[in-house]
């Protein structure tokens, strides 16, 4: 922001101050999804927007164990700087924190002046260029899922499920949520205006879902990001744990991402339908979901970002564990909801939670652009129950072998991009090699007394 565009600054300073506003608070995504942030007193605002926030690059690098892992431009280059600016039209005030407002913030590199390498909001926004040269404006519809925990000191994590009951999917209420944490989580949400519409209790005790509007791809990653980042900070307000983690307990399933994906044309109506088209899709709908098959294993190490996330997968779990798709099949990797017309679209069901809602957005829709360009059909679609292994190849089982697939599918890579790429690889295979490494519970429980 230049000098002369203060004046704007000035009205939103004068907006927040007659609100009671006296911080504004400024996020940004990390590679793996978190919130990264700094408060700015009101009255530096119009400093900060011009000259930014000046953060480590290395903070994209550093694992949630506080190491900073060894990727190109972060310590070989002595930790250098980036810049992160407000970004003042996603400013929104704190529902839960008075007299503090928030917005988005965009990273820069201060050496060339273009977004940082690892910035996934960047990411994001550089596959939805290459959407628009193809006359594709994607849109998008997150579902997300979590857990809820209560302290509990006597358990090896510290944690315990915060409702224990059973059978209770799909239900609100205090029948399995007997302090009302999804009745005020709701609330508190709406008045932070990310587009939420409803939620419910999932499949296993102290699991919820909530589910967001639709919207143009950019805005939809950044109301998931806003939306898990809230989530936790108010189950921390509670003295509480909500994780996004895909599978935190071993007598419970897993937590999904699933994204609704369509796209708008040039004139505004859904790419995605046409009443003549085999299974009421359209050629373009029918190539996108070819290429999101065709490039799934190397998407998974985007939707399935942990270790953790491949303990979620398997038979009868209605996680994806093959590459299938299937008209409004839950037991497929991509559903097809039986709505056409304006709400024609697809269900990408590979995602888990723990997925950065931006890096999730940005390689689905890479995958569909490769699919729409490659003009190629998709195989038949599922019948009936999934999870059959002689009707459809298995996805990655692990996140070393996903991120192998990665690195092989140089046409997804160079959509991403090669610094990004060859960052996320280097810090996820990092989390590999330390996972490695160490010590479980499991491992002492099975070994130490009989051996």
């Amino acid at each position: 922001m230049n000098a002369s565009e203060t004046p704007d600054v000035r009205q939103y300073q004068e907006r927040l101050a007659a609100e009671g506003i006296d911080v504004v608070r400024v996020t940004y995504p990390d590679l793996i999804g978190t919130e990264r942030a700094r408060d700015v007193l009101l009255d530096q605002l119009p400093t900060a927007c011009e000259h930014g926030l000046a953060f480590c690059r290395a903070v994209y690098h550093t694992s949630p164990q506080g190491d900073v892992v060894p990727v190109t431009g972060g310590l070989d280059a002595g930790l250098p700087d980036i810049t992160v600016r407000p970004d003042l039209a996603t400013l929104v005030a704190l529902p839960w924190e008075p007299g503090v407002a928030a917005c988005l913030g965009d990273a820069i590199d201060p050496a060339t002046g273009a977004p940082a390498p690892e910035s996934p909001r960047d990411l994001l926004r550089s596959v939805l260029t290459r959407c628009a040269e193809q006359g594709l404006r994607p849109v998008a519809g997150p579902e997300l899922e979590y857990f809820l925990c209560d302290a509990d000191p006597g358990s090896p994590s510290g944690w315990k499920r915060y409702s224990a009951a059973t059978g209770a999917v799909y239900t609100a209420g205090l029948r399995a949520d007997p302090d009302n944490h999804l009745l005020r989580t709701l609330r508190r949400l709406r008045d932070l205006r990310i587009g939420v519409t409803n939620g419910n209790h999932e499949f296993d005790g102290g699991q919820f879902e909530i589910n967001l509007t639709h919207s143009e791809a950019l805005s939809a990653a950044d109301r998931a990001f806003r939306f898990k980042a809230a989530v936790k900070e108010l189950a921390r307000k509670e003295g509480r744990l909500a994780t996004f983690m895909a599978k935190p307990f071993n007598d419970a399933g897993g937590s999904g991402f699933h994204l609704h994906l369509s796209c708008e044309d040039d004139r505004g109506r859904n790419a995605f339908d046409d009443p003549a088209g085999a299974h009421g899709l359209s050629a373009t709908a029918r190539h996108a979901l070819a290429g999101i098959l065709a490039h799934a294993p190397a998407l998974a190490a985007l939707a399935n970002p942990t270790v953790n996330s491949y303990k979620r997968f398997g038979p009868d779990t209605l996680a994806p564990w093959l590459i299938d798709w299937g008209l409004d099949n839950r037991s497929a990797m991509v559903r097809i909801p039986p709505e056409r017309g304006p709400g024609a679209r697809l269900e990408l069901r590979l995602g888990d939670a723990s997925a950065n809602p931006y890096l999730l957005l940005a390689g689905t829709i890479a995958a569909a652009l490769l699919g729409v360009r490659a003009a190629e059909e998709p195989p038949a679609p599922l019948e009936g129950y999934g999870y059959d292994t002689a009707r459809a190849s298995v996805l990655p089982t692990s996140l070393s072998a996903a991120l192998d697939a990665l690195e092989a599918d140089t046409a997804l890579a160079e959509v991403l991009g090669k610094d990004f790429t060859t960052s996320y690889l280097s810090y996820k295979r990092n989390e590999v090699e330390r996972f490695g490494r160490h010590v479980t519970d499991w491992e002492f429980t099975e070994y130490a007394y009989h051996l």
